[in-house]
């Protein structure tokens, strides 16, 4: 197998796949098609939710039938998720919506990088998959710079048709799905009983605190850059036709960070970075939830903050990644590690996103916004203590 054919073929589904280009205007829409703040965010709790109960079979269905299927049905279910949004312009449409996106998200969390993973593993080039993982990230965001720069326009243009561009995003995204070389071993070689999955997760408490790590750095994402992305941009006094431009700006940022993760080990280990990286984070958020910082104009520090924070998170995701798959004892099972590694991380923002509501609604976002902060720099610091104190097991793949 060409390698360079491999890397353009994924770097490409993950372009056109991850291309929602409605995210920086999705609560916008929603606002004006009548949902008030408490059935936007109880949409998001679901969502959350929903994600959680999907991914262990999803994870297990791409460990036993082929991670490449299971990216080509997350394109498929896509496509149908983005198409329903114009058709049921209802509170029950965007619940039906977002279930559907979190049946492709969840299809593709784990199948996407175990492929990559396994993949690169047969063909003895392990050592480049955190910079692989990195560039397809950074790729992916490349688009939505310029995309999600002008997504405020077109919403105001045609109230629609991101949600139309996008399904036609995912159609693209399932021809390259369809492209990517099967390289999965036979599904009876994988075929493993959930028993099994759970007994590896519970006897590694390494493992779980890994996932626990990864919590923190990837809930904080999901706060900033989904769900509280454009509350903070009203409390802040920005306007709608500028919420693609933040968000553009704040991607180039954080493609610059996948783009070169690899620098950091010079300085610190991967999983010493990840602790550095979520204190930084912490400042960023601290940042945001200030009305005045010396007398700079808020505008600009919140950019500065965003944009700071955008970097750290584009450094530290292909770090995380390989961290649990180097961890990983059962390559069959890689998938539905990943996927429960997904589970955590989306049953916690399930949690936070049944709280934004209430915050919101009581004037409290900045308030929040220093408590996800404190939260997030405690956590991370006993999981960092924890770890320490059991040490690293000797099975992880030992990968430079």
């Amino acid at each position: 197998m060409k390698i360079k054919k491999l890397f353009f073929t994924f770097n490409a589904f993950q372009f056109f796949f991850s291309l929602l280009l409605w995210v920086p205007i999705f609560y916008e829409y929603q606002k004006r098609i009548g949902l008030s703040d408490y059935e936007i965010f109880r949409i998001q709790s679901l969502y959350y939710l929903i994600f959680c109960l999907l991914e262990i079979p999803t994870g297990y269905l791409a460990d036993w039938i082929g991670y490449r299927f299971c990216l080509i049905l997350g394109s498929i279910t896509l496509i149908i998720a983005n198409i329903w949004v114009p058709l049921a312009p209802t509170y029950v449409g965007f619940l039906t919506h977002f279930i559907l996106i979190a049946l492709a998200r969840s299809f593709v969390s784990g199948a996407s990088s175990a492929y990559l993973y396994e993949t690169l593993h047969k063909e003895n080039q392990l050592e480049v998959y955190k910079e692989a993982e990195g560039k397809a990230r950074a790729y992916s965001l490349i688009g939505k710079v310029f995309c999600w720069a002008v997504i405020g326009i077109i919403m105001q243009w045609h109230l629609t048709l991101p949600y139309w561009l996008t399904a036609i995003n995912a159609s693209i995204g399932l021809v390259f799905a369809y492209l990517l070389p099967d390289t999965q071993v036979s599904a009876q070689k994988n075929r493993v009983s959930v028993l099994e999955l759970f007994s590896i997760l519970i006897s590694n408490p390494y493992l779980i605190l890994l996932m626990l790590q990864g919590v923190a750095l990837f809930v904080l994402a999901r706060i900033c850059q989904v769900n509280l992305f454009q509350p903070i941009l009203q409390n802040k006094g920005f306007s709608v036709v500028t919420y693609g431009m933040v968000m553009s700006l704040m991607t180039i940022f954080e493609a610059l960070g996948s783009f070169k993760s690899k620098w950091i080990q010079r300085y610190l280990s991967d999983l010493y970075a990840i602790f550095f990286f979520t204190f930084i984070l912490g400042f960023s958020f601290f940042l945001l939830s200030i009305k005045n910082f010396f007398g700079f104009d808020i505008k600009i520090v919140t950019l500065i903050a965003l944009c700071l924070f955008s970097y750290v998170i584009g450094v530290s995701f292909p770090i995380q990644r390989q961290l649990i798959n180097k961890a990983i004892p059962e390559p069959k099972l890689r998938a539905s590690i990943l996927s429960s590694e997904s589970i955590i991380d989306r049953g916690v923002n399930s949690l936070v996103a049944n709280s934004l509501a209430v915050a919101l609604a009581s004037g409290h976002l900045l308030l929040f916004l220093k408590h996800s902060a404190i939260v997030a720099i405690l956590s991370v610091f006993v999981i960092a203590t924890l770890i320490k104190y059991l040490g690293r097991p000797n099975y992880e793949t030992v990968v430079s």
